[in-house]
């Protein structure tokens, strides 16, 4: 019960601190997930059993560039291509070998483009169309939040079917459809709280989330299971580690700025 209330607070102080940060200022916002991208660098590393210095004034350099002054979109979209390239590869690691690979090469590859790169993506979405538009950002987390929360109820009570048994023993393919549908179910609500993009636009949006942030929890699940501990950190009561809570998000969040920016161009 004490663990279950601790769990509650954390989660809500979390929500509640993410939420008005990114209703507060692009600035604010952009600012707070510079520092909860360094967390989960901290963790990453952690994972995958490597100590760089360099890597932290890479993210800072590539935070100032792209996430703060957006000096070039060609360089923008390059980085695009190649962050989904390395995500894409990193699906392929997880449904056809037994362990990723992580040479040491491999390491700066994965932390640089599967998280830093990630959450730079991440920050650029309320801004996609040319404005900060915190509410676009806020809709995205519901849907994840929503992903996750009904995959987790509908597995547990309904799930009979595993989905990724050897990698994530407690997630059924029962939970991921309930999670997916109920997202999408979400997604009609969130466009009349928007009312700047349309149903069908949030209904892919909810798509994307479910698979790709199913996506993201599973490879982090992996890398987890290979450095042999159950979560990424600590720094969340009840939660485990701030990339625990991110993973999904994270991973989503460059097939989601692919998504929207196809759409703004073919517009």
């Amino acid at each position: 019960m004490r663990e279950a209330i601790i769990r509650t607070i954390s989660g809500l102080l979390y929500i509640s601190i993410l939420v008005a940060s990114i209703l507060s200022s692009e600035f604010v916002f952009i600012s707070l997930f510079y520092l909860l991208g360094l967390v989960c660098l901290v963790e990453m590393q952690k994972l995958l059993h490597l100590k760089s210095y360099a890597l932290y004034a890479v993210q800072a350099l590539l935070f100032y560039l792209f996430s703060y002054l957006k000096f070039d979109q060609d360089a923008t979209i390059l980085l695009l291509f190649i962050t989904m390239f390395v995500n894409l590869f990193l699906v392929k690691d997880l449904m056809v070998v037994n362990k990723i690979p992580v040479f040491e090469k491999k390491k700066y590859i994965i932390i640089i483009f599967y998280l830093i790169s990630s959450v730079i993506f991440l920050t650029l979405i309320p801004t996609i169309a040319g404005v900060f538009i915190p509410k676009l950002v806020v809709g995205i987390f519901i849907l994840i939040w929503t992903n996750d929360t009904f995959a987790f109820i509908v597995g547990k009570n309904f799930g009979r079917r595993k989905l990724f048994e050897r990698i994530s023993p407690k997630k059924t393919i029962e939970g991921f459809l309930g999670g997916l549908i109920f997202s999408c179910v979400a997604s009609y609500f969130i466009h009349f709280y928007t009312e700047f993009l349309t149903f069908p636009i949030w209904l892919g949006l909810a798509v994307i989330l479910s698979i790709f942030g199913t996506l993201g929890d599973l490879i982090q699940s992996k890398f987890k299971r290979q450095a042999g501990v159950k979560d990424s950190g600590k720094l969340m009561p009840g939660h485990g580690g701030l990339f625990d809570r991110l993973d999904s998000i994270i991973f989503a969040s460059p097939f989601v700025y692919a998504y929207l920016y196809l759409l703004d161009y073919v517009s």
